[in-house]
């Protein structure tokens, strides 16, 4: 009998499927990765041990056995992989790969570098380059083949044309060499982290002549689609890539009969690893003949018959300079690295992450120490260890006052970050907060978005939030002499914000950024006390009562309005503008059951789940994220998933999104 996932696990998958899409999209669409190698590959491990031990977490579409990259960007054309492109499993030890060949069951394996660069698939029909698509989420990529024409280890046309080959697609990757990373980071405004991420960055241009300009390189290595394969190995595949003009691995590339071989040549590329003009993180293993390979097949988003050895994160020692403080939008004071600059995996390294204080004292750092550190190959550098201190070194103080305006800096219970509590008037949390402010949730300024409150801010006339509502009258003049303004532009911008003079108390709450207060409290604690004053002076027990605010969000309410610099901002703020009043609940009928319950959406739903949730607030109910067992409802559209299960499991009442709409309708809401 299959085994059923209790809620924990449940819950833990659904946290790791999170995680892991938000970091595919950040690697794959934005090519700016936020967590490195190891942390993804924990995470996705952890998640295929769940869904192997519970095969209907493995039957959700989210799920590991189903992921291959991510989206494609929608500012590019998109077509489908006639052959899905998958991804490699992956193993990490010797223990692993013997597991990995007593499933296959053969030795004879071609061994490649793992090449750190973009996925490339590039369909040539009659010797011609046809069509050129990332990876993509695997089963559709983005259409770049104008790119991949600028790119000379790509040929536009093969150099053997025969019928077997009419239709073939040639996959590979696209990379930077160290030496050309250097280069364009020296040259251009926007620096990158690293090879890859320039890469990608490169290929996915919608000006070819940017890709052009960018030196890219790239390497074949597998084929999807063809007219007939006429090889019978991989090594034999790579020597025609050779014949019909594409660059290969084959220099690093080996032919292995055994375990022993497998180990010694993966040994061998990871001395080599710093050597080579481009960045390798592994070692590819490949069954060599083509008609095992066959045999053994796929699975969802991997072939049975390659497996990719990752190599450990790259790591160096250097002097810890300095420590110095990052300053975030919500006020979090973040510790920096400034360190001796060194060379490392062909990327110059001078700062690096410190986490925060507790990590600081835990392992001692201490400025002027010899520490190691560790790049992972896509995120900023750690410094993993203080390696000896220096001479007459003394422990590092964290600041007890914010370092940029002097406020306050605290640490609430249970937390281990610290930050600034002068929310309003922080310099540094300024333009952060200022852009929260005028977002679309909060007073939804048209015309006044990210790009124009850094520009206004760093040319001082916006310093706080009142100084957007005068902003045209003091300035008017010299907004006018900038660049993309004109006389009517200003108009606009100046009526925009006039109409943003009023504004609905749920959605000041949600704009001024109190901490641990999003769109969801803000809307309870304005449905509570239907004032502002009230809010401002309502006491932590006070606001303790009201069902799912707690004793940390309590607190932290009563701390933003008890500060003095907060209470003078919003004081010219209120000079400026209107609250108004939280609008009547409609009048519901009597066989309304939405009142005051909790209800989970999931699924896909026909209309935006800000218009279902309002609808669904308006008739007095509560929306939340997650199942639990005191949730009342759960409306579940197409495709719903894990919180369907949930909720069927915990004998939930599911509605369906008709059902919603008819209640609506007999309750005029």
């Amino acid at each position: 009998m299959e085994k059923k996932a209790d809620l924990f696990d449940r819950a833990r998958h659904a946290e790791l499927m999170k995680q892991i899409a938000e970091w595919d999209v950040a690697y794959h669409t934005n090519d700016a990765p936020i967590v490195d190698d190891a942390t993804y590959d924990a995470a996705k491990r952890a998640a295929i041990l769940l869904e192997s031990e519970y095969p209907e977490l493995a039957a959700d579409p989210d799920s590991v056995a189903h992921r291959v990259g991510a989206a494609v960007k929608k500012e590019f054309r998109s077509y489908a992989h006639s052959i899905p492109m998958l991804s490699l499993d992956n193993v990490y030890n010797d223990a692993e790969v013997s597991d990995w060949l007593n499933r296959i069951k053969t030795n004879e394996i071609f061994c490649e570098p793992k090449i750190d660069g973009v996925a490339f698939s590039a369909r040539y029909e009659d010797g011609v380059l046809v069509r050129g698509l990332t990876r993509g989420d695997g089963m559709f990529g983005e259409d770049i083949t104008e790119n991949l024409k600028t790119i000379a280890d790509i040929p536009k046309e093969l150099r053997i044309k025969n019928d077997e080959l009419r239709i073939i697609e040639i996959r590979g990757e696209v990379y930077l060499s160290k030496q050309d990373f250097l280069d364009l980071n020296e040259r251009s405004e926007k620096k990158f982290a690293n090879p890859r991420n320039a890469a990608a960055g490169s290929l996915r241009q919608l000006d070819p002549e940017i890709t052009r300009a960018r030196n890219l390189r790239a390497f074949a290595y597998a084929w999807g689609e063809v007219g007939e394969v006429v090889w019978n190995t991989q090594s034999e595949f790579l020597e025609l890539l050779t014949c019909l003009g594409f660059e290969t691995t084959a220099e690093w590339s080996k032919l292995c009969t055994s375990q022993e071989q497998i180990a010694e040549h993966t040994k061998y590329l990871g001395n080599i690893r710093a050597t080579i003009p481009f960045d390798i993180d592994g070692a590819v293993y490949k069954v060599n003949d083509i008609a095992i390979q066959r045999k053994l097949g796929f699975i969802a988003h991997s072939p049975r018959w390659a497996t990719a050895f990752k190599f450990p994160a790259e790591r160096a020692q250097t002097t810890l300079n300095a420590i110095t403080i990052q300053i975030g939008r919500t006020g979090v004071l973040t510790p920096v690295a400034e360190l001796e600059p060194i060379n490392l995996g062909g990327v110059l390294i001078s700062r690096a992450t410190l986490h925060n204080a507790d990590e600081i004292a835990r392992k001692d750092f201490r400025v002027g120490d010899t520490v190691l550190i560790q790049r992972a190959a896509e995120v900023i550098p750690q410094v993993l260890e203080a390696v000896s201190h220096a001479p007459d070194s003394a422990p590092y103080v964290f600041p007890a006052k914010c370092p940029i305006c002097g406020g306050d800096v605290i640490r609430e219970a249970g937390q281990v970050a610290r930050r600034c509590a002068n929310t309003l008037s922080c310099p540094a949390q300024i333009v952060g907060g200022l852009i929260h402010f005028v977002s679309r949730k909060g007073f939804d300024i048209e015309g006044l978005g990210e790009k124009q409150i850094e520009l206004f801010a760093g040319l001082g006339w916006i310093n706080e939030p009142a100084d957007i509502f005068s902003l045209i009258s003091r300035h008017k003049s010299e907004i006018l002499e900038l660049d993309g303004f004109g006389e009517k532009s200003a108009e606009n911008l100046e009526s925009a914000i006039d109409r943003a003079r009023e504004i609905e108390l749920g959605r000041f709450l949600f704009a001024i950024g109190i901490p641990e207060v999003g769109e969801t409290t803000a809307k309870l604690l304005a449905r509570h006390f239907e004032n502002f004053d009230s809010v401002r002076t309502a006491k932590s027990w006070q606001l303790q009562k009201i069902d799912g605010i707690g004793d940390v969000m309590a607190d932290e309410i009563t701390r933003f309005f008890a500060d003095e610099k907060n209470s003078a901002v919003l004081d010219n703020l209120l000079k400026e503008i209107k609250i108004s009043p939280v609008p009547a609940a409609p009048a519901l009928g009597a066989d309304n059951p939405l009142n005051g319950k909790k209800v989970v959406l999931t699924g896909t739903l026909s209309r935006p789940r800000d218009e279902i949730k309002a609808l669904l607030e308006s008739m007095g109910a509560r929306v939340q994220g997650s199942v639990s067992a005191k949730t009342d409802i759960v409306i579940a559209g197409e495709n719903a998933g894990s919180k369907l299960a949930d909720a069927e499991r915990l004998g939930v009442a599911i509605w369906s999104e008709a059902d919603l709409n008819n209640l609506a309708a007999k309750n005029g809401a």
